[in-house]
């Protein structure tokens, strides 16, 4: 009996002191940021608008072209689904969208909550451009 109640122990511990194969929170709240900064340099780098679009299913990038915004077709700025069970908090509207200028600057600043299994992590876009993680 009490070998039966260790091994349950060891068994629950065992459960608990593995990782989420989703990976942290904070980790898919970094590489959004890392990919936002990556579309923020853009926009700089071919001088024209670039957005990021956030839903509570995932995320993507457009860039303004002939007058209209369109997907960007590189692997990296491809739409990208949060990971299961992970949503944005984005509102009533559905759709939190940002785009920076050709100088980096954001139409306006934004910040986008990720939550999962009751945490949160939010990703801050400031009005200079930046773009923050923090809990």
């Amino acid at each position: 009996m009490i070998v039966l109640a260790i091994m349950g122990l060891v068994a629950a511990g065992v459960l608990m002191a593995m990782p989420d194969p989703r990976g942290r929170l904070s980790n898919e709240a970094e590489r959004f940021a890392a990919r936002t900064v990556a579309a923020r340099d853009l926009a700089i780098l071919e001088g024209r608008p670039v957005a990021v679009r956030v839903t509570a299913q995932g995320y993507a990038f457009d860039r303004r072209q002939g007058g209209t915004w369109t997907p960007i077709p590189e692997r990296e700025f491809r739409s990208q689904p949060w990971s299961s069970g992970t949503a944005a908090l984005v509102g009533q509207g559905g759709t939190i969208r940002t785009a920076f200028d050709a100088t980096g600057q954001p139409s306006a600043p934004a910040s986008i909550t990720l939550t999962r299994n009751g945490e949160q992590v939010r990703v801050a876009i400031a009005a200079d451009g930046g773009v923050r993680v923090g809990a």
